[in-house]
């Protein structure tokens, strides 16, 4: 019979893998905010390993790059030498998404086939990985929105790549928390942290989608009003909460608001320093949103902010409960 796995080794493995995840949002929000994302233009998710090896290697990826819109419209100015420039994040994205899967799929395997892992931990672990497989295929869903009819990838569809990724990742670390715990830990009071942090992000990468980080760029108030009479200029009316800059930027300031209440509101009932993290990380966030909005959204700026973002969804996962993984019988 074989034996339960060491509670250790489990929780370290999915730190690393969090770990991994976590510098792969932040290395996709720097491919998105250098327009680095359309540069490849096909998916060879189990032979692209190899970068371009040679001159006629960049040729022949240059010139299917040049059949895209966004060359024909926005690049016809690039030679080979700026192309490259470009592509370099967009193959490291990549590739460290097949390192992630790699790193994630293979001790998988390895535990799965020597030691029993408890049920309800081997079904989140086997369904981890399927969610891993359909981000990767949502990925180059993505893409390919972009080299069709329009130089810019589908908010729709970039919103559903980053709010995965983000799932994925918090699933991570609250299982491996949950494994490093010998006791239920963590408030309810988390809850309204995480999620209103989670639904920021998804309106954040919505403003991304439609290049609203520019727009708008007064704050409090949006040039003078606190929601703008053309957030409502679409029909049909829902349409406005995706597609109209205006609206999107508003809603997204609101539910910023909303995680930064949400934040300080649990630290009040809970004077724990996992909870005085995450109100820190909220009012930062905050200010450097407030910062991004005001200066334009400058890269450096932009990026800082989902890092931030991404800090504060991990404090509130810290404090998420953790209790359900208490039943689990695993060797310490």
């Amino acid at each position: 019979m074989k034996p339960p796995p060491p509670a250790r080794s489990l929780a370290g493995w999915l730190f690393l893998c969090s770990a991994l995840v976590f510098a792969m949002v932040l290395l996709g929000g720097a491919t998105r905010l250098t327009e680095s994302g359309l540069s490849m233009v096909t998916w060879k998710p189990l032979t692209g390993w190899l970068p371009p090896l040679g001159n006629r290697d960049w040729a022949v990826l240059f010139d299917a790059y040049r059949e895209t819109p966004e060359f024909r419209r926005l690049n016809f100015w690039m030679t080979v030498e700026d192309f490259k420039r470009i592509f370099w994040l967009e193959y490291l994205h990549r590739l460290l998404g097949r390192v992630v899967g790699l790193v994630y799929a293979l001790p998988l395997f390895w535990f799965a086939m020597r030691y029993r892992l408890p049920g309800r931990l081997a079904a989140r672990l086997a369904f981890l990985l399927a969610l891993g497989a359909a981000q990767g295929a949502l990925g180059w869903y993505m893409v390919k929105s972009g080299l069709v009819d329009r130089p810019s990838v589908s908010q729709y569809r970039l919103a559903a790549h980053l709010g995965l990724a983000v799932a994925i990742y918090g699933v991570l670390l609250h299982t491996a928390l949950g494994l490093r715990s010998r006791r239920p830990s963590g408030s309810r009071a988390a809850l309204p942290v995480a999620a209103l942090t989670f639904v920021t992000m998804i309106w954040g990468a919505f403003l991304a989608g439609l290049d609203g980080g520019s727009a708008y760029n007064t704050f409090p108030l949006m040039e003078g009003e606190l929601i703008p009479p053309e957030a409502a200029s679409m029909s049909p009316p829902w349409r406005n909460l995706f597609e109209n800059v205006a609206a999107v930027q508003f809603l997204h300031r609101a539910l910023a608001v909303l995680a930064v209440i949400a934040a300080l509101a649990a630290w009040c009932r809970n004077r724990t320093g996992v909870f005085a993290v995450a109100a820190a990380f909220a009012i930062a966030q905050f200010v450097l949103g407030a910062a991004t909005i005001l200066t334009g959204a400058p890269m450096a700026l932009a990026w800082m902010h989902q890092a931030g973002a991404m800090l504060l969804f991990s404090a509130a996962v810290w404090a998420w409960p953790r209790g359900r993984l208490d039943g689990l019988h695993v060797s310490r």
